[in-house]
């Protein structure tokens, strides 16, 4: 979940724990008291002081599916762990598809210091992680047919208007979204966090086919809300 450099906690003092040059530019793992956080390009992304609406936007899509059983999940974008942890503490997601691209997250979740929060989730036997550029992945999913997912839960931007790199913004046209909407089976759902909402956005989605249309706001300690975009593929 990114977020803006003024967003960053002021308090304690950061120590860094390894910086390193990855694909799409530096990214950097500090600590900053009992927390830790990623930094890319200068750009404060996430931490794990809080985390509620990353478990929201995987709960939330969990409520607006059906009763089918064993729904099949996507989590664009690992983060610090958050969305993963609270898919995997839930017995009804049939399968967690996980999808990250930077090469140093995914190392810190494996063996450094984040592995303390995901490990366990990581261990579950439905949790597939896969290293790829996510649009890149999504637009496959599509292309494969028969709706591989039941919810895509994708938290790799400050929103569809402020993306971390320009390669993002495809995934939020017109083209991206139809990519969505083809890799949820019938009746899916796409959730999408932002740290703004946007009603272009929702126009959007409704342009790119999909229903069920809203915004939930959730509040955080200091600023404006984060928001979380929902919507589903007509059943």
């Amino acid at each position: 979940m990114p977020y803006s450099a003024v967003s960053a906690p002021a308090t304690d003092t950061a120590v860094t724990l390894e910086r390193r040059e990855g694909p799409w530019g530096e990214v950097v793992l500090r600590r900053r008291g009992t927390h830790y956080e990623i930094i890319a390009n200068g750009c404060f992304l996430m931490d794990t002081s809080d985390g509620r609406s990353e478990r929201l936007l995987v709960r939330a899509a969990l409520e607006e599916l059906d009763t089918r059983a064993g729904p099949r999940l996507l989590i664009g974008g690992l983060g610090v762990g958050f969305s993963l942890a609270e898919a995997a503490a839930e017995p009804r997601w049939g399968g967690i598809t996980v999808v990250e691209r930077e090469p140093a997250i995914l190392d810190w979740h494996h063996t450094g210091p984040l592995s303390q929060l995901s490990a366990d989730a990581l261990a579950d036997p439905r949790t597939a992680l896969v290293e790829a550029d996510l649009v890149a992945y999504v637009h496959e999913a599509a292309a494969g047919g028969g709706g591989r997912f039941d919810a895509l839960c994708l938290d790799i931007d400050n929103g569809p208007e402020w993306t971390v790199t320009d390669d993002n913004s495809s995934l939020y046209s017109p083209t991206g979204l139809a990519a969505c909407r083809e890799a949820l089976a019938p009746g899916g759902v796409l959730a999408v966090w932002s740290a703004q909402p946007s009603s272009a956005f929702e126009r959007s989605l409704v342009n790119a086919g999909f229903c069920r249309v809203r915004t939930d706001e959730i509040p955080v300690v200091r600023g404006v809300p984060d928001v979380v975009h929902f919507a589903a593929r007509p059943a």
